[in-house]
């Protein structure tokens, strides 16, 4: 008889399935799974809902997971930078809360637009969490102001707190109220600290940045979900260094940035790609200021297929 429940943790080879009544089991995949135009390093992703099986392994029952129900979306990244396969990092959430440091570890700008590219690409609304504000200098807090009125006009909510002070969890526990949040960013950005501050009894192990490179130590080395109350739960993730965008037709990628996607019908090409086009909309706009800098320098990087660390 096959049985539904969703993933809340994955291990690579293992998952730990949440079944109708609360239970948790321990589960495997039979098989190959695939999912259709999808090449991916893994197939199961916490957040999934999935059929499965009772199988006894010894004295223990398991689940074996033959089936992954339809998804309502999906986060992906390139699994690395040569590769052409994708890394499924959660699905079915509700909005993704990127942390963001400026220091002690730096997020490119990069990362961010690259994160929020696939993000709007999935209809999955994102937060921009600035953390660390007790260790901003006053350089800090000026960039800091600058990209939350930037990130803002362009549709995120942006937040800036230190999740180590009192009351941080005030600020937080409203947006995560009700959803499935997915908690992403660079190890060392303070995921674990802010977890541990939704969750009160996840008790994720926290861990000091590298001092000699400023590079954040891992400190969660699964994706695993955790339930805040009966309605509310976050997806913890390990740190990712990087965000290679995947899965996506660079036709469309204009379509993903928000201040380009409302000029897209004021370029002189329905088929401009706005890199030397003559008459094309968002060019103009990016020699007058009214795209970003760093959001057209960004935009193009993506189009070419290039790290980006800005």
């Amino acid at each position: 008889m096959k049985m539904e429940g969703i993933v809340v943790k994955s291990t690579g080879s293992w998952f730990l399935v949440k079944e109708n009544n609360g239970d948790m089991l321990p589960s495997r995949i039979k098989g190959r799974i695939r999912l259709k135009g999808l090449t991916t390093t893994n197939p199961v992703a916490v957040g999934d809902k999935v059929r499965y099986e009772y199988e006894n392994s010894g004295d223990e029952q398991i689940g074996v997971i033959n089936e992954i129900l339809p998804r309502n979306n999906y986060i992906i990244r390139k699994s690395n930078n040569l590769s052409k396969q994708g890394q499924i990092i959660a699905a079915n959430i509700d909005q993704a809360l990127l942390i963001v440091t400026l220091s002690a570890p730096k997020t490119s700008l990069g990362f961010i637009d690259r994160f929020l590219v696939t993000a709007e690409a999935y209809h999955i609304p994102v937060c921009l969490v600035f953390n660390k504000q007790d260790l901003y200098n006053e350089e800090d807090v000026s960039l800091a102001n600058y990209l939350m009125q930037l990130y803002d006009s362009l549709g995120y909510k942006c937040l800036m707190l230190s999740a180590t002070e009192k009351d941080a969890d005030a600020v937080l526990l409203p947006i995560c109220q009700g959803k499935l949040s997915l908690l992403c960013g660079h190890s060392g950005v303070g995921k674990s600290t802010i977890l541990n501050l939704l969750v009160k009894n996840a008790t994720q192990k926290t861990n000091t940045v590298s001092k000699s490179h400023e590079v954040g130590k891992h400190t969660t080395t699964f994706a695993e979900m955790f339930s805040i109350n009966e309605s509310t739960a976050v997806i913890d993730t390990p740190g990712i260094r990087d965000f290679g965008v995947i899965d996506l037709d660079k036709a469309e990628i204009s379509h993903y940035f928000p201040e380009m996607k409302e000029l897209l019908p004021k370029c002189r090409f329905h088929n401009c790609v706005h890199l030397n086009e003559p008459g094309c909309a968002v060019i103009n706009a990016a020699e007058e200021g009214n795209v970003a800098p760093s959001r057209y320098y960004n935009y193009v990087s993506i189009l070419n297929n290039e790290d980006v660390f800005n």
